[in-house]
C-alpha cells in the first residue's frame, strides 16, 4: 500500500507541476487544481483594480480593509483568489517599509469579561495615539453554521472610535478558536496602519495553540468566582500565557481576586515557561473603576522591550508564518479532499462500515485516501 501511495504522490506532484505551467491543458480536478488557483492568483496580482485596492488599503481606507477581509474570509473559490492576491500584493509593498506593530491574543472562559476588558484596554491605547484593530472570533453554530457578531454591540465606545477598528467573524468550526483567514486579516489591519491587533478568541482550549502561533503575546483571562483555583482550565493553556489578567477586581471580589491572583502565580512556578527571558506575571483589572489597565499596558510594553532586544520577537514571528503556511496546506487538501467526486460518492458507505464494525476508522480512512488519489482526474 504504502508503494502504491508513494507512486500515486509522486504522479500528483508531475501532475501539478503541468497543471501551474499550463492549466489550461489540464482537466484535472483534484489535488492539481491547486495548481491552477497559483497560477490564477499570480495573474491576478497584476490586475489594475487589485493594485487599486492595495493603494485604498495602504492609506487607511476603512472601507477597503473590511471589503479585503471578507474577500480573504470568503469560502467561494473566485472570491478567495482575489482576496489572496491582494493580500500577496499588500505583503510585498508593507514589507517596504514595515511599521512597529503588537499583536496580542485574548482568550478566557465565557463571562471572564474579554470583551469588556478590550472596550477599556482599546479606548486606554487610542487616547494614547495608537491605532488599535480587534479581531473578534465568535462561536458559530453547530448546527445552523451561523454566529451572533455581537462583539461590535458589546463594545460600544470602541466602536464608534476613529482610531479603532471592530471586525466581528465567525469561527466556523476552525479550531483555536480563530478562523483558517485570522493571519490574512491581522496582515491586512497592520498595512491598513493599525500598530496595535487584538486577537479575541472562542474560547479556551487545547486548540489555543493555533492563537499562539500567531500573536506576540498571549493573553489569558479568568474571573475572580468561578470555582476551583485554575477554573477547570486546561494545564496546556495556561501554559501559553504570557499573561493571565483576573477581572472583575471590585467591590465584594476583590479577596476572591487576591486569591486567584496568588494562585496562579504559585501554578506558573511549576510550569514550563513559553521564554527562559520572561517570566509570565498575574495582574488585576477592573473595567468598573477603570483600575489596572495601565500596569497591564506597562507590563506589555516590557515584555515586548525584552523580546525585541533578545531578537526573540523577530524569530517567533518567522517561526509562525511557516506553521501559519503548514495550517493552510492541511486545510486545502483537507477541503479539496471532502470536494471530491469519488469520495463524496463513498465516504458514507464507508461511514456506515465504521458505524456497525466492518471496519475500523483508520481502515477506512485509508480506502477513501487511496479513492481520492487514484481517482484525482475525475471531473466534479
Amino acid at each position: 500500500m504504502f508503494q502504491r501511495c508513494h507512486r500515486s504522490s509522486s504522479r500528483m506532484w508531475r501532475s501539478f507541476v503541468v497543471c501551474f505551467r499550463n492549466p489550461t491543458a489540464c482537466r484535472c480536478r483534484s489535488l492539481c487544481g491547486i495548481a491552477r488557483t497559483a497560477r490564477a492568483t499570480a495573474e491576478s496580482e497584476r490586475d489594475p483594480a487589485v493594485e487599486s485596492t492595495v493603494q485604498l488599503l495602504l492609506q487607511g481606507n476603512r472601507a477597503k480593509l473590511a471589503e479585503a477581509i471578507t474577500l480573504v474570509e470568503s469560502t467561494h473559490p473566485s472570491k478567495r483568489r482575489l482576496g489572496q492576491s491582494i493580500v500577496s500584493t499588500v505583503l510585498e509593498q508593507f514589507h517596504r517599509n514595515h511599521p512597529a506593530t503588537f499583536r496580542i491574543g485574548i482568550t478566557g472562559p465565557p463571562g471572564a469579561g474579554k470583551s469588556t476588558f478590550i472596550e477599556s484596554f482599546g479606548t486606554f491605547l487610542t487616547s494614547r495615539g495608537h491605532k488599535v484593530a480587534v479581531l473578534a472570533v465568535d462561536p458559530s453554530s453547530s448546527r445552523s453554521g451561523g454566529s451572533l457578531l455581537g462583539d461590535r454591540t458589546r463594545m460600544p465606545l470602541l466602536s464608534h472610535d476613529g482610531n479603532a477598528y471592530i471586525r466581528p467573524s465567525p469561527a466556523s468550526g476552525a479550531e483555536g478558536g480563530v478562523t483558517r483567514s485570522t493571519g490574512e486579516a491581522i496582515l491586512l489591519c497592520e498595512a491598513a496602519g493599525y500598530d496595535l491587533i487584538l486577537v479575541e478568541t472562542v474560547g479556551v482550549g487545547q486548540a489555543e495553540h493555533a492563537v499562539a502561533d500567531m500573536v506576540d503575546m498571549f493573553v489569558l483571562m479568568t474571573p475572580p468566582a468561578a470555582g476551583d483555583e485554575l477554573q477547570g482550565m486546561k494545564k496546556g493553556v495556561v501554559e501559553l500565557a504570557d499573561m493571565v489578567i483576573v477581572t472583575k477586581a471590585d467591590g465584594g471580589l476583590v479577596q476572591q481576586a487576591n486569591h486567584i491572583k496568588a494562585e496562579y502565580l504559585s501554578a506558573l512556578r511549576f510550569l514550563r515557561r513559553q521564554s527562559k527571558l520572561y517570566h509570565p506575571q498575574v495582574q488585576l483589572v477592573s473595567c468598573v473603576e477603570n483600575k489596572g489597565i495601565d500596569k497591564v499596558w506597562d507590563e506589555m510594553c516590557n515584555y515586548r522591550r525584552i523580546m525585541q532586544d533578545s531578537g526573540h520577537f523577530e524569530s517567533k514571528r518567522s517561526v509562525q508564518q511557516k506553521a501559519w503556511m503548514w495550517h493552510h496546506i492541511r486545510h486545502q487538501i483537507l477541503t479539496r479532499f471532502k470536494q471530491h467526486p469519488v469520495v463524496r460518492e463513498r465516504y458514507k458507505e464507508y461511514e456506515g462500515f465504521v458505524v456497525d464494525g466492518v471496519l475500523t476508522p483508520g481502515a477506512a480512512a485509508d480506502k477513501l485516501l487511496l479513492y481520492f488519489l487514484d481517482h484525482r482526474h475525475s471531473r466534479d
